[in-house]
C-alpha cells in the first residue's frame, strides 16, 4: 500500500470545535460537564481547554479578544491545560462564550 491509501488523520481539536460550532446545546453541556468534572484529576485543565474549543466555535480567540478586552495572547495562554486564569478572566471568556457561572450546594 502506498501513503495515499490512507486517510488523513483528523485533527480531534477541529473535528471537536466544528462539532460543538454546529449544536450550541450540545456546547453548553460538553462545557456544564466540564465544569461538574473541575475538582477531578486534570480536571482544572480539561475545563479550561472545553472553554477554549467553545470559545472557538463561538467565534474564535480574537473575537473574544476583542468583546473581552484581554490580549490574545493572555487569553491562549490561561486557556491552556496548565493556565492559572483569575476569576474575572474565566467570568469575562465565559460571558463572552454566551454563557454564565452558577453555583450551588455540593453533593459532597
Amino acid at each position: 500500500m502506498s501513503k495515499t491509501d490512507y486517510l488523513a488523520a483528523v485533527d480531534h481539536n477541529a473535528a471537536m470545535i466544528e462539532e460543538l460550532r454546529a449544536d450550541p446545546d450540545y456546547a453548553n453541556a460538553y462545557l456544564a460537564n466540564a465544569l461538574e468534572e473541575i475538582n477531578e484529576p486534570g480536571g482544572l485543565g480539561g475545563f479550561l481547554v472545553a472553554l477554549r474549543q467553545v470559545i472557538e466555535a463561538r467565534g474564535g480567540i480574537s473575537e473574544a479578544a476583542r468583546k473581552s478586552g484581554l490580549a490574545r495572547q493572555s487569553i491562549y495562554r490561561a486557556l491552556s491545560p496548565n493556565g492559572n486564569p483569575t476569576i474575572t478572566t474565566l467570568a469575562q471568556l465565559t460571558s463572552v462564550a454566551g454563557l454564565q457561572f452558577t453555583l450551588s450546594k455540593s453533593s459532597h
